[in-house]
């Protein structure tokens, strides 16, 4: 059974990044898959303190910071595929998530006295986002940034889906929306 992390990175918990996710997951759950929901705005994920210690631990995450990152990095670990849910705020995903991202450190022990490994190679790794602007305009900068620590990471990027926020809610719930995210979610259980 395959398994999907989905990090929903969204301070509006039945905002408009969480009504196109229902039937994102609704449709990989009927396909079989696990899917592990996890909300970041309701954890506490303090930022990076650059220290490094995790790139002396072998084979596990390894960051001395007590917070809900190390239970969030296991499941990614865990995880066939990780999926990175976010409204685009200023071009880029929102605060929580963009902390969590910095904290993914520890995951790729290149830098210290570990043994080189990523911890995650391997996975699929894709984003599921809302905007405001056209999607090119509004998403590019944090697709990049996501392709960017794929490659790094030895990871597979599958790709992004995203819709733009023009009526609310009813944006998420039109036909175009439903249908283009039951795509992506085939895409994901072809992988």
């Amino acid at each position: 059974m395959k398994k999907v992390c989905v990090l929903m990175g969204s301070p509006r918990l039945n905002g408009n990044t969480a009504e196109l996710l229902k039937p994102f997951m609704a449709h990989l759950t009927e396909n079989d898959c696990a899917v592990e929901y996890i909300t970041l705005h309701n954890k506490e994920i303090k930022p990076c303190g650059g220290c490094f210690a995790c790139q002396h631990v072998a084979g596990e995450y390894g960051c001395v910071i007590k917070d809900n990152v190390d239970s969030i990095m296991n499941a990614i670990i865990t995880s066939d595929c990780v999926i990175f849910a976010t409204p685009i705020y200023t071009w880029f995903c929102t605060a929580p998530m963009k902390a969590l991202l910095d904290r993914h450190f520890g995951l790729n022990k290149f830098y210290g006295k570990a043994p080189r490994e990523s911890l995650w190679e391997g996975k699929s790794v894709g984003i599921v986002a809302t905007h405001g602007y056209d999607q090119a305009h509004a998403c590019q900068p944090f697709e990049m940034a996501i392709q960017r620590l794929c490659k790094h990471s030895k990871t597979n990027y599958i790709g992004m889906y995203s819709f733009r926020d023009e009526d609310d809610l009813a944006s998420f719930k039109t036909d175009a929306a439903v249908t283009g995210i039951i795509r992506f979610a085939d895409a994901i259980l072809k992988e």
